[in-house]
Order: structure tokens, then sequence, then C-alpha cells
């Protein structure tokens, strides 16, 4: 595995720059602190680290913010037997990423996500990217991490609302493989970071993603499972211009595209209610706002997963059996879009 899950994990930084001289350390601005704890510490190893502070969230994932970045490391004079860490949530560490697959068409990353998000999904396998004015993740490269150090201390100073937002990814594992993870959320103590069972919700899911990742890794096949309910969730971040949590756009898309399960005939009624039950237990939002559809439904067929034109969504047969759902007529994308509007 790429990935190691655990507490007081930062020792595991020096080990995974085995061979590297220079490392540019991606943080947003609220990270400097333990950023510059980590400089110190690799400066102490003999790496020459330098910071490179970058905005918070999704404002981090711009093609300026990857350009400044480039240029820290061309005046650093950075060369392929270099590294990136990304220390952050889900968006710095898909900036960092991306840095990392196109500097010198490619070189070692380091991911240290501290967000439940970052842990479970985006840290892990391998996709890296930035947004543009058209939709979420349209520029990226595939770029697997060196190393995933997946620290749970962090979780502890994480706000309620983010750990909560983390969940959704977390459900969607259960809801595509792992049925046990389903059951495991409706206990309360999955909310609380020092609790044993978010640590094994944290392994069985970044478990899930790198089985799926290292058999699929270009997207062709069962990867494209992974993207249950990010159809429409991206369209919904897209929309509120990302200041909407990445979990609560997930969570609906997860609720909308199980409602297209049942009305294409493959999933049934007592299923799509164990989404809203388990989604809404954890204090997700399961409704949007009924006046958007046509500009969900324009920024979703511009969505990556578009294939000649025609949408796909990924849908369930049954919970922990999901298929893909080409080309569904307007109608029915319209008719589960109602039975989630607010």
């Amino acid at each position: 595995m790429r990935s190691v899950v655990g507490r007081g994990l930062l020792d595991e930084i020096p080990t995974a720059l085995d061979g590297v001289k220079k490392v540019l350390i991606v943080h947003p601005q609220a990270l400097s602190a333990t950023a510059e704890a980590i400089r110190e510490r690799l400066a102490v190893q003999g790496f020459e680290a330098i910071l490179a502070e970058v905005p918070n969230g999704e404002d981090a994932k711009r093609i300026e913010v990857a350009a400044f970045c480039w240029g820290v490391m061309g005046q650093a004079d950075f060369h392929r037997n270099d590294a990136v860490i990304g220390l952050g949530g889900g968006a710095t560490t898909d900036l960092a990423g991306f840095v990392a697959a196109t500097w010198l068409r490619g070189v070692r990353s380091v991911l240290i996500p501290t967000t439940l998000l970052g842990m479970v999904d985006a840290a892990v396998g391998g996709k890296t990217g930035v947004n543009t004015s058209e939709g979420k993740n349209l520029v990226g490269a595939f770029h697997l991490p060196h190393r995933v150090i997946i620290d749970l201390d962090t979780l502890e100073t994480l706000p309620k609302n983010d750990l909560i937002a983390g969940m959704a990814e977390v459900a969607k594992y259960g809801f595509i493989s792992d049925p046990w993870i389903l059951d495991a959320l409706e206990d309360p103590s999955a909310l609380d970071p020092k609790s044993d069972l978010i640590e094994e919700l944290v392994k069985r899911s970044v478990a899930i993603k790198e089985r799926v990742t290292e058999a699929d890794f270009k997207e062709l096949g069962e990867r494209e499972y992974l993207n249950y309910g990010h159809t429409l969730g991206h369209a919904i971040e897209h929309a509120e211009r990302y200041k909407w949590r990445h979990g609560a756009a997930i969570s609906i898309g997860m609720v909308f595209a199980a409602e297209l399960s049942m009305l294409s005939g493959k999933l049934s009624e007592a299923d799509l209610e164990r989404h809203r039950k388990v989604l809404g237990g954890l204090g997700l939002p399961l409704s949007y706002r009924a006046d958007r559809w046509d500009q969900l439904l324009a920024t979703m067929q511009r969505d990556k997963k578009v294939r000649s034109g025609a949408l796909r969504f990924v849908v369930l047969d049954q919970i922990g059996k999901p298929s893909i759902l080409s080309a569904p007529t307007p109608e029915l994308l319209f008719t589960a879009f109602q039975a989630i509007v607010e």
C-alpha cells in the first residue's frame, strides 16, 4: 500500500523522501505553523525544504496557483529527483499532486491530508487537477503519490462540519462496495476523531480506493464507480462557485443517483431510503434548490465522464453493486431531480 494510516506519523516523512534533496511544501495559510515545523524537521535531516503558501480550499485549485508553484520550483532549480509535499485538505493535495505531475513531466509527491475528505478520497489514487471556469477537475493528470501519510491526530482539530462532510465520501464506499461501513456510520462514535471506529472507517475506505485504482488506474472500467454521486455533486459545486463543502454536494448527488437508480428499475425503494437515513443521520443535506436544474444539466454535459456526447451516471443495482447508466433521457433526469428538490 502507498498509504499509511495511524497516529503520530510525522516521522514517516523523511523515509518517504529517500534520495531527494529539495522539497516544495505546498500548504494553505491555516497550516503555516505545521508546514514550518515540517520544514525545520527536514532541514535538520539535510533536506532543502521550501514553503509555498497557497489559498485555502478550492481557491487553490487554479492554474495561476499551480504556475506560482512552478515558478518557485524553477527559481530553486528543482530537478526530477526532487519532490513535492502536499499538506492540507483535498484541494491542496489535488494541487500539489498536479504540480508534481507536471513539473519536468513528473516528480515524486508525498501527500499529507489533514481532513477526512482528503484522507479517504482526494489524496489517494493518483488523480490530480485544477478547476476551470467551465467545471471542476477538467484539467489534470494521473500521477500516483509516492506515499500518502494519513495521521488521524490531525482530525482532532478539524471543524465538525468538515468532519461530517468528509463522511459523505466514506458513505460512498459503503454504498458501492462495503455495506458494513453504512452500519458503522449509524454509530455515534463514527464522528469521534479519537475513536477506534473512525480509524477503521478510514482504513476500509482507503483500502477500497487503493484496490480499485490499482486495478484501473486510468479510469477505463471499475474506477468509474468511485464517482458515485459526483456527476450532479460536481455540478452543484460549480453552481455554488465552490463555496459549498465537497461532501455536502456529493451527499445530494448520491441521493439523486439513488433516485435515478430506482426510477430505472434497478434499486429498491428500501435501498433508496437507506441513503436518506445514513446521510441524513450524519447531518448531510439531501435536497437542492429547484430553480438550478437547467444550469446543473448544462454543467453535467461537460462532465469528464461524458462519452461521445452522452451523459453517464454511476447507479446502483443494489447496495454494494454499482453499474453505469448511459444516456438517460432528459425526462428521467428531470424526474429524479424533482424527487430531491427543496
